[in-house]
């Protein structure tokens, strides 16, 4: 293998580890950032706001603390260095009156003479210590003494001692005059206008979201089957393109659905007046073996077609509306009663639930009816959450494989061994029933039931 193979194949060894170390943290910082557009969008543009403002004000205060203090600590300590030329250069004056008149008048400082001795101990330091730093590093620039200063004693005043040659200096000085104190007012107005144009962006932003929630919302009524009357396209161009594409697919598959169910009612009346006719014809006839047959495929014929036409039409034209699911229930228990089976009923939560009630109970009519054809004894459950109803019926029967459980439900399919041949039907009982469910945003599901035969869920969202 030559020198430049073995180069490629440590590059792309580095390139797969740096790919894996990238998709990682990748991962991990996923889970920290939030899910929501609102809050995605908030923090892209509370980041980089506060990225620049750390940044300025780091620089600036950097800046603006260590020039300035500097400059104003090396101000004061000249006035201090003055101050000795004079003390050493007029020696007649015994009192140091005209020293103190000079530096409370002229430099704004209080100046006191100790008599000579070891200085204090040093006291503790501050834990920003900015100005004690830069006071000392002008003290021994400048002066040269032996000196002791205080910064954190009081909170306004900076205390400093020299040690000359028949006394000690002590000298009072304003700590505004050594060092830059003025800083908090670029911290607030930093701070207080960053305040105000987060506020300013985050009631914008709940603006320009609230059209993309009001969008998804109807989108969800739509799939559940409930219509959103006051939904309007709103906020942002690309937002209100949105809003009037997802309108024009409501208004094409409603248009579709009329068409069909027109379609339909159409061919239901052709097909009724001719089944009516033969009805006609067979009670003018007489009574007879023969004919009572035939009237027994008469009937089989309205039967069919009206399974037909149910499962083809679906729920269309239904308005959905609160309807009392426990009283729902209990008709349908009572129904099984009356054909002889045993039903029990039980209903956990509120009861009132937002559905397309002929269509629904139709749905859960056709699941009784399947667990009555195959068992004796049948539960209905109802269960109510924030966010879902369940409606389970259990039987006793025989109960579907699990291999077959999804294809009972594929309309007109007959299984041999399954337990919807219905006999003398069409075999859609279970298509039309899960199609209702569908229309209403949920599903039914098939298991096994601890009655010991089938168990179907249907689920629809709240």
């Amino acid at each position: 293998m030559s020198t430049i193979d073995t180069g490629l194949t440590l590059l792309k060894s580095a390139a797969g580890r740096v790919s894996a170390a990238n998709g990682w943290m990748g991962n991990a910082f996923k889970g920290w950032m939030p899910t929501g557009l609102y809050a995605r969008a908030l923090l892209i543009m509370i980041v980089p706001m506060v990225v620049l403002q750390s940044v300025v004000a780091f620089v600036f205060m950097e800046r603006h603390w260590n020039t300035v203090t500097r400059r104003l600590s090396a101000a004061v300590v000249q006035d201090i260095a003055a101050l000795i030329d004079v003390y050493k250069g007029y020696p007649q004056d015994k009192d140091r009156t005209e020293i103190r008149r000079i530096a409370q008048q002229r430099l704004g400082l209080v100046v006191d003479f100790l008599p000579a001795g070891d200085m204090p101990p040093p006291g503790p330091k501050p834990f920003f210590s900015l100005l004690d730093q830069t006071l000392s590093v002008q003290l021994g620039r400048q002066i040269g003494r032996s000196f002791w200063i205080d910064t954190v004693g009081r909170s306004n005043l900076v205390e400093i001692r020299i040690q000359l040659d028949d006394a000690v200096m002590r000298v009072f000085a304003q700590r505004s005059a050594a060092y830059a104190s003025n800083s908090e007012i670029f911290l607030f107005w930093m701070v207080g206008t960053s305040s105000i144009l987060l506020i300013v962006a985050v009631l914008f932003l709940r603006n320009q979201i609230k059209p993309i929630l009001r969008l998804a919302d109807a989108a969800e009524s739509f799939g559940k089957g409930r219509e959103a009357p006051n939904f309007r396209p709103r906020g942002a161009r690309e937002v209100r393109r949105a809003a009037v594409a997802f309108l024009e697919m409501k208004s094409r598959i409603e248009r579709t659905m009329e068409q069909r169910t027109a379609m339909l009612a159409g061919v239901s009346h052709d097909l009724r007046t001719i089944l009516t006719r033969f009805k006609l014809e067979l009670a003018l006839i007489g009574d007879s073996p023969e004919l009572e047959g035939m009237r027994k495929d008469v009937d089989e014929m309205s039967m069919m077609l009206e399974d037909y036409l149910a499962f083809a039409r679906g729920d269309s034209g239904e308005q959905s509306q609160p309807t009392d699911m426990a009283q729902a229930l209990e008709e349908l228990r009572s129904d099984a009663e009356r054909h002889g089976h045993t039903a029990t009923v039980a209903f956990n939560g509120l009861p009132v639930v937002t559905v397309k009630p002929a269509s629904f109970k139709r749905c859960l009519a056709n699941l009784v009816t399947n667990a009555a054809r195959y068992g004796k004894n049948i539960a209905i459950t109802g269960q109510r959450d924030h966010r879902y109803l369940t409606v389970t019926v259990d039987d006793d029967g025989p109960g579907i494989p699990a291999h077959l459980r999804e294809e009972v439900f594929k309309p007109f399919l007959r299984l041999d061994n399954a337990r919807n041949q219905d006999e003398g039907g069409t075999g859609l009982g279970l298509a039309i029933a899960r199609d209702i469910a569908r229309s209403h945003g949920g599903d039914i599901t098939l298991g096994d039931s601890p009655m010991g035969g089938l168990r179907a869920s249907v689920r629809i969202p709240v």
